[in-house]
């Protein structure tokens, strides 16, 4: 029952962040790309977050360190592959230059801190500083960036000729102003609501989702890379499938697919290891094979993103197969 009310809390969450999303960017002059990476990515990436620290207060470093590896995973591998065999993903310049060395970066920062096993407290204070570099970084070159009047396109023709004098005003331009700011005060509401719903939907679906993993006798490490990592993608994955299959604009969803990548080792991870009692050992079976998978396929997307500047069909479905591959030998061999 907790799955199923899970799930559709997540669907109808995704739907109302989707909406208010790209409604208050565009009424705001923001791309919907950076709101997806900074605003969206950060809410969805909040269950992550508490599991992370519920598992490190209890010792279940296999569950926190598997989620985080299993989350992205699912991002890269099963949700961005998804997109693309929908539909082919069409990447802007920013994400090529920007978002994507950022993500690998955080990956392979990752893979190089945990190479000796564990995770210590300074580990945990490079990962948050790579974290609020990023952040700071998108908040400066974001405002940094012409961008247009809200509502207004860039090659509108200025008016050759002077305009009559329209009739006077029924309503004080101050009242237009606060209808402004009210449309504007629901839709950061709602979206905050969107996000709230998401966040209460995982906690749902993972419970569920745990539950039913313990009762097959799984290790931490195999939940946290499982279920638990599905369960808390599944808000980027309902956003993702979303946008895609309706034909919407997906900068958004695809900015929070990479922010949440890149947050989920940095500002996720980086707290979960500092909040710990001591340093945060990786299971070996995850540093010698998930952690490694999770590099590669970091570092596939960056000839995959280039290729005409888009992800193709093909190129979706050589990732969804290998995440599917992925999963049955984890099932096969780890439970």
């Amino acid at each position: 029952m907790a799955l199923v009310v899970g799930l559709a809390m997540l669907v109808a969450g995704a739907e109302l962040v989707v909406r208010q999303g790209t409604a208050l960017a565009r009424r705001m002059g923001v791309s919907p790309l950076v709101v997806g990476l900074t605003v969206v990515s950060l809410g969805t990436s909040l269950p992550e977050l508490a599991i992370g620290l519920n598992a490190a207060h209890q010792s279940n470093a296999g569950l926190a360190v598997g989620n985080i590896v299993g989350t992205n995973l699912v991002n890269v591998l099963l949700i961005l592959g998804l997109a693309a065999v929908i539909r082919p993903v069409v990447f802007a310049p920013r994400t090529l230059r920007i978002d994507l060395p950022v993500m690998t970066g955080a990956s392979v920062l990752l893979f190089v801190l945990a190479r000796d096993g564990t995770l210590s407290t300074r580990d945990g204070l490079w990962l948050c500083g790579y974290g609020a570099a990023y952040l700071v970084f998108l908040v400066v070159h974001t405002r940094r960036e012409p961008q247009d009047p809200p509502g207004l396109p860039s090659d509108t023709p200025a008016p050759t000729t002077p305009a009559p004098d329209p009739p006077a005003p029924t309503t004080p331009a101050s009242d237009s102003r606060v209808g402004v700011r009210r449309r504007v005060v629901v839709e950061v509401v709602l979206l905050v609501v969107g996000l709230a719903v998401i966040v209460v939907g995982a906690e749902f679906l993972v419970d569920g989702a745990v539950q039913l993993a313990r009762s097959w006798g799984a290790s931490d490490s195999v939940v946290g890379l499982t279920v638990v990592a599905v369960g808390t993608s599944a808000p980027e994955l309902v956003t993702t499938i979303l946008s895609t299959v309706r034909g919407q604009d997906r900068s958004l969803a695809l900015g929070n697919l990479l922010g949440s990548s890149v947050f989920n080792i940095a500002l996720i991870l980086g707290p979960t290891v500092l909040a710990a009692p001591g340093s945060v050992p990786v299971p070996d079976d995850v540093l010698a094979l998930d952690l490694v998978l999770m590099v590669a396929s970091a570092l596939v997307c960056v000839p995959a993103f280039f290729t005409r500047r888009r992800l193709s069909r093909w190129e979706g479905g050589a990732f969804v197969t290998t995440y599917v591959l992925y999963m049955a030998w984890l099932l096969t061999t780890r439970l």
